[in-house]
């Protein structure tokens, strides 16, 4: 059983749902990555989504768009967020890591060459953006052969089709993009996210993770009652992109610490 898998079976067996932050590797610094994603594991975070940084990242906002821009000015390539991953295995062997980024630096490296020192590295689950299922199968074979899971998203827009398309295919669990925008949007509508979400599983024997537009404890709770993750990113980037940098992962732990006894209440 993967790491993703026996973390919601855990959390299953508790009642509970999934914390998920997501962060920029090498934002605000890279020495800096690995003391955050400790830090996010300290505050409460079941898995943790570490951002790969690309020039053109088009499913996000401004906010992450600045944070992969701060890293991409620092020389941050696929190489070092493999290897952060790296070292935060010397030390954590338990919590899930996904990267969470777009195919152009995984073809630049080679497909296979990706998944081999991703699984080398301790990556458990890898999500490219701009992959869907039909054009997915060299990359999928790639992770499969590596037990590595293959993270997808799915959209309000998504019909009964394309969900079954992403249950044939996706293992870990799936992310439901819970509105129509980039990331860090703010019209998030609880109603149809618990609507939609019910749907999804009538479809997909996996869990369902949501993101997009989860800003505060309060929706973060709301999410939690209906969804079996919360996925948290570009309020969590804002914080470390606000904070001085000697403040940086102190103030990460300490905003993901309040999620997280939101949504246990």
């Amino acid at each position: 059983m993967s790491r993703i898998s026996a973390v919601f079976r855990r959390l299953r067996e508790q009642g509970c749902s999934a914390l998920i932050p997501f962060i920029t590797a090498g934002d605000p610094q890279p020495a800096l990555t690995v003391a955050l994603m400790h830090a996010l594991r300290d505050a409460g975070a079941d898995l943790i989504e570490l951002g790969v940084p690309f020039s053109d990242p088009m499913a996000d906002g401004p906010t992450i768009q600045r944070s992969s821009e701060r890293a991409l000015r620092q020389g941050v390539g696929l190489k070092d967020v493999l290897e952060m991953v790296r070292q935060f295995r010397r030390t954590d062997s338990a919590t899930p890591v996904v990267l969470m980024g777009y195919l152009n630096p995984i073809e630049a490296m080679g497909v296979d060459a990706f998944a081999e020192a991703a699984r080398s590295a301790g990556v458990d689950g890898v999500l490219a953006v701009d992959a869907p299922p039909e054009e997915s199968a060299t990359l999928l074979a790639a992770l499969r052969s590596r037990a590595i899971d293959a993270i997808f998203l799915l959209a309000p827009t998504s019909r009964p089709r394309r969900i079954e398309a992403v249950a044939r295919v996706a293992s870990g669990y799936v992310y439901y993009v819970s509105l129509k925008g980039v990331t860090g949007a703010s019209h998030l509508d609880l109603e149809e996210v618990g609507r939609k979400v019910a749907e999804i599983r009538k479809r997909v024997p996996l869990p369902v993770g949501v993101g997009f537009g989860i800003r505060d404890g309060d929706t973060a709770r709301a999410v939690a009652a209906v969804a079996d993750a919360v996925v948290i990113g570009s309020r969590l980037v804002e914080e470390i992109e606000q904070a001085p940098i000697a403040e940086a992962v102190q103030r990460a732990g300490d905003f993901l610490r309040g999620i997280r006894r939101a949504m246990d209440q």
